[in-house]
């Protein structure tokens, strides 16, 4: 049987716990009980945990032995930012799928309210990509910056750099996959509802980005992330 998976809060030595709501979901949904074994990452690894104390709001782990995991290909997704709860979606999604780095982006059609009231919703963004991590069996989730402006963000490096854009009429993503591949990061960068305008793009272009299209329907935002990110790691994979 597949032993159920947690990223530990606290980690010290060769014990870890979960605490909180963290916890609380743990004793009172899932009926924790001493002596339970569940696998507990505990940064970058994961070992054989065995629950040797319940409290308030609080489970604790003697850690056993390292469990092996899947490696999670290096790819970072940057994400305008759009509607909250269609973003949260895309998040979890992109979560169990294995991007490694998801960075909010300000874009210029990004609504003015989202962007001002982004920066206090990464923290649920995080808790977002922990969840769908657990249940997912990664490792570790993953890293979910503050947001930044698309001008910092198109300076980010990597071995490949993608922009879907729906006006991209010869390449399609598909076609990117035959471009040299190394382990370096990859970028993928996911416009905003409407998409990227026109100087937007141009910045890309002239940034080295290579511009890609997923065909000639249009998608919402959240499709484009979850299908793009798929199709990279069913590549790498």
């Amino acid at each position: 049987m597949t032993r159920r998976r947690w990223i530990a809060d606290e980690v010290s030595g060769n014990t870890a716990a979960l605490i909180g709501a963290h916890a609380d979901h743990l004793i009172r949904v899932l009926r924790a009980r001493v002596g339970q074994e569940f696998d507990i990452s505990v940064g970058p690894t994961v070992r054989r945990g065995r629950i040797v104390a319940i409290a308030e709001l609080r489970v604790e782990f003697a850690l056993e032995e390292e469990v092996s995991t899947a490696a999670v290909p290096n790819i970072t997704l940057l994400l305008a930012i759009f509607k909250f709860d269609r973003m949260e979606w895309a998040i979890e999604k992109c979560t169990e799928l294995g991007v490694s780095r998801i960075v909010p982006v300000i874009a210029r059609r990004t609504d003015p309210r989202l962007a001002t009231a982004a920066a206090k919703r990464a923290e649920r963004w995080r808790k977002i990509a922990v969840q769908a991590a657990e249940q997912s069996r990664r490792a570790s989730p993953p890293e979910i910056s503050d947001p930044i402006k698309l001008k910092d963000a198109i300076s980010f490096a990597g071995a490949l750099r993608i922009v879907l854009s729906e006006s991209e009429q010869k390449t399609q993503l598909r076609d990117t996959l035959a471009l040299p591949q190394t382990d370096e990061e990859i970028l993928l960068a996911i416009g905003p509802e409407g998409g990227w305008v026109d100087d937007e793009l141009e910045l890309f272009r002239n940034a080295g980005w290579v511009a890609a299209s997923l065909g000639p329907t249009i998608l919402r935002a959240e499709t484009a992330a979850i299908a793009a990110t798929a199709v990279f790691v069913s590549e790498l994979n």
